[in-house]
């Protein structure tokens, strides 16, 4: 593995181990100012998640991107070339291990059992269509961002969409493969049981096939984008293939 690689892929473990934290740790923290208020808890939920999101894209997109999603990560694939199949690979199970460290961590935070499994069930097809929607809207925002060559906003921009889709969607906006299961592992407002997974990661998987052809019918070429407006992965050159 090179140096480049191993950079990114820590970077992307940190990222989505500290995004979940985020959504664990102020849930956690909501249930217990508020208990007896689920949409206080949900507003104090969300806007820390949304708080969060965009402070570490602003922190950790120069070094890998900021992906923290594995539906991003295929997408860009997907879209650019721009990731090998070790990137991949590497990317998608850093995601994952960082998911479910960041459970464990914020459960430790907060004096709970480390390790332990969600009973929330979320086995709804409602649900479902929910996380399709969110994971539509959050592909085609992220790479429409791209297109147009306003990728300085994206870290607000992912931000303010995952805030919002706490609110309109009725999953609360998971939009996230890698932090769906990592929610599995805290019995927390913020968990969700593992019989719930699948129908969640399938979802999500649909949502970002339609975010992609949504994305492609508005925006049928790739932009050129400046050099000091791409991400730089870990100060090296980006080769040829990188390139948007």
């Amino acid at each position: 593995m090179s140096t480049s690689l191993a950079r990114r892929l820590f970077a992307e473990y940190l990222g989505t181990a500290l995004l979940v934290t985020g959504v664990v740790g102020s849930g956690i923290m909501a249930s217990r100012l508020s208990p007896n208020d689920i949409g206080i808890e949900l507003l104090e939920n969300s806007v820390a998640t949304m708080l969060a999101l965009s402070v570490l894209i602003l922190v950790l997109g120069p070094v890998s991107g900021a992906h923290f999603n594995p539906v991003v990560t295929v997408a860009d694939w997907w879209l650019h070339r721009r990731l090998s199949a070790m990137d991949i690979t590497g990317y998608v199970a850093a995601q994952i291990v960082g998911a479910i460290s960041g459970s464990i961590l914020a459960n430790a935070m907060f004096g709970l059992a480390p390790a332990q499994i969600s009973h929330t069930s979320r086995n709804a097809s409602h649900l479902w269509l929910g996380e399709v929607v969110a994971t539509a809207g959050l592909v085609l925002l992220v790479f429409a961002l791209l297109r147009s060559q306003r990728t300085s906003v994206i870290p607000a921009a992912v931000g303010a969409y995952i805030g919002a889709a706490y609110w309109f969607t009725s999953s609360t906006s998971f939009a996230n493969p890698a932090v769906t299961i990592g929610r599995v592992f805290t019995d927390t407002f913020a968990g969700i049981a593992p019989a719930s997974v699948p129908g969640f990661l399938a979802a999500q998987l649909i949502g970002a096939l339609l975010g992609i052809l949504a994305l492609v019918a508005l925006y049928p070429a790739v932009a050129p984008v400046a050099a000091a407006d791409m991400p730089a992965q870990a100060a090296e050159p980006i080769p040829a293939r990188r390139t948007r």
